[in-house]
């Protein structure tokens, strides 16, 4: 059941969604060759302990860090640890927090020092498929109109996306109906309603779109070894259009 949030429930969740801005910043800020991703996760969860806030992930179904840090061909949900990033790696980090009983959740896909073309051809693309997306959440659109325009964006730059993760709704819960994928035709699923608010995911890979899990039982990674990019928003629809509630 899609649950639309009032006027005051969404004007809570920008407090949530502009705290995760806040943390992606200042992960960004520390983000160069040598540092790791574990500190990166002691930063964000001493930052949510600064403002009160409680860590969206940790211990979501038994996921045991705040963040989500998925180097290079790491496509998603991967744990942090004590390998020094290197120059040339990119970094997706998956962030979310709980604020007044509201979530927001944005992930961002970093370069570390200066990466290949190829790898920021990926970075690029996958953004810009995003604000594609975002472009569309507006009431009386399809959700599928909002896939359509990932994959039609993606594809013909000769990259892929991954169809086992999707985005999805958000707000009392991190994970509310609807389930948003990045692909399929046009025209299709619920229209768009002032009140939704969607998480807006596209993961896009540079090679195959197929993707395996590693021991762990989390960590997503490519099957061919290639890169892998995330990025996501938190994105309300308003009367005024798609208002995005982790932008700073």
């Amino acid at each position: 059941m899609i649950v639309l949030k009032s006027p005051d429930e969404i004007d809570r969740m920008r407090t949530a969604g502009r705290i995760v801005a806040e943390v992606l910043e200042k992960i960004r800020e520390k983000i160069e060759p040598g540092i790791t991703t574990l500190e990166l996760d002691r930063l964000a969860e001493a930052e949510c302990a600064k403002r009160k806030v409680r860590p969206a992930f940790k211990g979501y179904g038994g996921f045991p860090f705040t963040i989500c840090a998925s180097p290079n061909d790491k496509v998603v949900h991967g744990f942090p640890d004590s390998t020094p990033l290197q120059e040339g790696d990119i970094l997706s980090i998956d962030f979310g927090v709980v604020a007044e009983g509201f979530y927001g959740d944005s992930a961002v896909t970093f370069a570390v020092g200066r990466i290949e073309d190829k790898k920021q051809k990926l970075l690029a693309v996958t953004e810009s498929a995003l604000m594609r997306a975002i472009d569309l959440a507006v009431a009386g659109m399809r959700l599928s109109d909002l896939s359509h325009a990932v994959q039609l964006h993606v594809e013909p730059a000769g990259f892929s996306v991954v169809r086992e993760f999707v985005g999805h709704g958000i707000g009392r819960q991190l994970h509310e109906a609807p389930q948003l994928p990045n692909f399929g035709p046009p025209g299709h699923g619920p229209r768009l309603k002032e009140g939704m608010v969607l998480a807006i995911e596209p993961m896009i890979n540079a090679g195959a779109a197929a993707v395996s899990l590693e021991p762990d039982g989390w960590t997503a990674v490519t099957v061919d070894g290639e890169p892998s990019a995330h990025f996501e928003h938190t994105v309300a629809i308003t009367p005024h259009g798609p208002e995005i509630l982790t932008a700073l």
